[in-house]
């Protein structure tokens, strides 16, 4: 390399240092510029104000996905966790699919689904055919809902299926038609979706049913007008009077002090008492829900003392399922079958009048 070669090389070098020299000066000498012209404040100028002029708290930006929390001296602290340090943690809602009665289909979601929109899109999925369907959730937290809530995201949903109830077993068409609505949830927000083996649901959902059956038992008493036929007006106005409750499907509950349906009282014709007409009524059933009532030692003693009630208001004979009118002493042999009928249910994992009774005797 050459005397010029190496003279050229080294100015080159010179005249970067003096750029870089250059440059380092004219930025220092902004910066002070700048602090000079807030004398009074060592903050960000960011924090207190964008523009010149404006006062500090009116321009003070706030990132809404930081959630930030302002000290009263205007230092920005904590984020999330100083907003929600005195939060209480969620807590988990207590009902439960029922792993005796209830299968479950599993959708987890790709991504977290805000609860506004998965609660307008879940509200068509309560039944498959004649079964029930619950909907769980499972927040991107871990906390479990029995209730999608707003201003919540999830991450998975859990649909229960109904094994059985007095229509059946789950037939293979509920079970298709329950996957099937499974599925159109986990397309609408880009889920995957898990279930049982559809045979082992069926057998499940057989054998349920079979025990059901085994337990299943309503006793009656029936009303038979005996000078003359009743309207509705007339049956309501007894009733209201032997303390039965505003009709409910048609028919009457009497309620206990707990608030629990004992019997209830209807037309034998199955027609509703709602429907007010002339004096046609000729007949009316006291129906004791064995299932679905808490047990009672007493239970069908109570209804018939209030059969008795009615029929000296309605002017009619109390006879019992086989149309022989009711004998003076049977309640206490008819209570003490039932007393064994109770254990059974109980021993069953289907106590008499609980959630899940309720639910496979419905």
């Amino acid at each position: 390399m050459s005397d010029l070669q190496t003279g050229l090389i080294a100015l080159g070098v010179l005249a970067i240092v003096v750029v870089l020299g250059l440059n380092w000066w004219q930025d220092r000498r902004a910066r002070k510029q700048i602090q000079d012209g807030f004398p009074d404040s060592g903050k960000d100028p960011l924090l207190h104000g964008a523009e010149p002029g404006m006062p500090p708290t009116e321009g003070l930006r706030r990132e809404p996905a930081l959630g930030s929390a302002i000290e009263s001296d205007g230092n920005v602290v904590g984020g999330l966790a100083a907003r929600d340090a005195d939060a209480p943690a969620p807590q988990h809602d207590t009902d439960e699919v029922d792993e005796a009665c209830e299968t479950v289909i599993d959708i987890s979601f790709l991504e977290p689904v805000p609860g506004d929109e998965l609660a307008a899109f879940t509200q068509g999925i309560r039944h498959a055919g004649q079964k029930s369907l619950r909907v769980f959730a499972e927040t991107t937290e871990g906390v479990h809902r029995s209730a999608i809530r707003s201003g919540e995201r999830y991450a998975s949903v859990q649909v229960a299926v109904l094994l059985a109830n007095r229509s059946g077993p789950l037939s293979a068409g509920e079970w298709a038609e329950a996957l099937s609505r499974s599925r159109v949830l986990a397309d609408r927000f880009d889920g995957t979706v898990e279930a049982s083996d559809s045979q082992a649901v069926l057998d499940r959902a057989n054998k349920l049913d079979a025990v059901c059956a085994a337990l299943d038992a309503q006793v009656g008493l029936t009303l038979v007008a005996s000078s003359r036929r009743w309207s509705s007006s007339d049956v309501l106005t007894a009733a209201r009077e032997a303390g039965f409750s505003s009709i409910h499907d048609g028919r009457l509950p009497w309620i206990d002090e707990h608030g629990a349906v004992r019997f209830t009282l209807g037309r034998s014709d199955g027609v509703s008492l709602g429907s007010a007409g002339a004096a046609t009524i000729g007949q009316l059933s006291l129906i004791l829900d064995v299932p679905r009532a808490p047990a009672d030692e007493h239970a069908f003693s109570r209804m018939a003392k209030v059969a008795r009630q009615l029929s000296g208001r309605l002017e009619a004979t109390v006879v019992d399922d086989n149309g022989r009118p009711l004998a003076d002493g049977a309640e206490a042999a008819i209570d003490k079958q039932l007393q064994a009928l109770y254990a059974r249910l109980e021993h069953s994992g289907l106590k008499a009048g609980s959630v899940r009774a309720m639910r496979v005797f419905g």
